[in-house]
């Protein structure tokens, strides 16, 4: 739900929506209750400018148009047309008006459409007095142009974490855990949560028991609420180097987790293990599929750069190929191996391509890698999930502070809102990686810089 909930019901108000608020939720005007929507007629024609194309923005945009007009039916646009439900309010186009006092073009300049959004909305609030006018955008910069012309600007809050801090790690260290239950585990094989002080887990979370002598790491299974050990389990010749990367291993290869996520810093294995893993299992699917969104250079497409599709997509799948070149060196004196991997690639079974080129498909049989999944709004993320068909896998993996998307943060990108939102449920395991393994100078940079 938006922001607007935080204020009185009894005052209504009128929002008006950005384009970036529609790109990142193309079903947004829905979620405003019983307050009234206005749509630039600026925004219309940048939507009308994006909707060519395989990006998941065009698709946004493509959808946004379709429900506006079946909205709308057959009433003009520039007058207040309800929303379906009876605690909706009503929506219009604001035309290109521009108000009697402070003229966002005249203050920030001509021939930007963000200067004329902020004139809707100036125009708007100049129109109906009695109410609240809110500029809604996922824009900082157009939110603090809003707020220095005295127009209330607000973030669009609806898939938004409340606190980014305490968002779910997948794991749970226990100190003083008695020697006895750890050597029940040992011989037993499992140990009930009820012998520990632990509160009831998710569906396959893990664990880490430690007394002043010993360690050992577990997993939760909610099924029969007991822990069992979780073994460091060597996969396509890449061996886990700490506990939270043996989880990863663990959840990876364990057919009953459907759905994965890997959140963690640069350098800490995830993308590696998440390939390594689908190798190792790769005669149970039908292929690998390892992708990443695009973002592109400069606000410019793909299309903008010189030369072929290949060479134009190389560049952005440049980090995913070092970690298949990693694996392949593991098998320096098995020159065997080494060419079965570059077969794999020739022969189509893992496949390599940007997340836009897979649009559309159903993924059955799949063992499906999103990288930098911390780019993706959570919209794309259900959508991506959504195509799963049956013995799909779906790994997202990335990291939360390292955004590239202007109009994400660590707390409204997809990764975020899926492990918020995910971590209940039986078919998912989540497991935040802390320890780079780069080397220790990637180390330095990351702790100290």
């Amino acid at each position: 739900m938006s922001k607007s909930a935080k204020y009185p019901s009894s005052q209504k108000k009128i929002f008006v929506l950005d384009t970036s608020v529609i790109l990142y939720d193309h079903n947004a005007f829905n979620n405003f209750q019983e307050h009234d929507v206005a749509i630039p007629i600026q925004v219309l024609e940048e939507l009308d400018n994006m909707k060519n194309g395989n990006e998941t923005r065009n698709a946004e945009a493509r959808s946004f148009i379709r429900l506006m007009d079946n909205a709308s039916g057959n009433k003009i646009m520039n007058q207040w047309i309800p929303l379906n439900g009876s605690k909706s309010g009503r929506f219009k186009v604001v035309m290109d008006n521009k108000p009697d006092h402070a003229d966002a073009e005249v203050i920030f300049g001509a021939g930007k459409f963000d200067h004329r959004i902020l004139n809707a909305a100036l125009s708007l609030r100049q129109e109906f007095p009695e109410k609240k006018v809110v500029l809604v955008s996922k824009d900082i910069c157009l939110r603090l142009k809003a707020k220095s012309l005295e127009l209330y600007a607000e973030d669009y809050e609806t898939g938004k974490i409340k606190n980014v801090d305490e968002l779910y790690t997948g794991k749970t260290v226990l100190t003083k855990v008695p020697e006895e239950l750890l050597a029940e585990l040992k011989t037993e094989g499992s140990i009930s949560t009820e012998l520990l002080d632990i509160a009831p887990q998710s569906p396959n979370h893990f664990c880490i028991l430690k007394n002043s002598r010993k360690t050992a790491t577990t997993w939760f299974d909610s099924k029969t609420q007991r822990l069992y050990p979780v073994a460091s389990k060597k996969i396509f010749n890449i061996a886990p180097r700490n506990h939270e990367q043996s989880f990863a291993v663990h959840a990876l290869l364990n057919p009953e987790i459907k759905l994965v996520t890997i959140q963690g810093k640069a350098g800490t294995g995830k993308t590696l293990l998440a390939i390594a893993s689908a190798l190792e299992q790769r005669k149970d699917y039908r292929q690998i599929y390892v992708t990443r969104p695009i973002i592109p250079l400069s606000n410019k497409d793909i299309g903008f750069l010189p030369g072929d599709a290949k060479s134009k997509i190389d560049p952005y799948m440049a980090p995913i190929w070092d970690n298949l070149r990693f694996i392949k060196e593991q098998y320096n004196h098995d020159l065997k191996m080494q060419s079965r991997i570059d077969e794999f690639v020739t022969t189509g079974k893992i496949v390599i391509t940007p997340l836009a080129y897979i649009r559309g498909r159903t993924l059955a049989k799949i063992f499906f890698i999103v990288d930098e999944a911390q780019n993706l709004t959570p919209h794309e993320i259900k959508t991506i999930i959504s195509r799963a068909g049956e013995d799909t896998k779906i790994v997202f993996t990335g990291d939360i502070y390292q955004i590239d998307t202007p109009y994400l943060d660590a707390e409204s990108n997809g990764l975020s809102y899926l492990i918020e939102n995910a971590k209940n449920h039986p078919l998912y395991a989540h497991i935040t990686l802390d320890k780079g393994e780069r080397s220790e100078l990637a180390n330095l940079a990351n702790d100290l810089l």
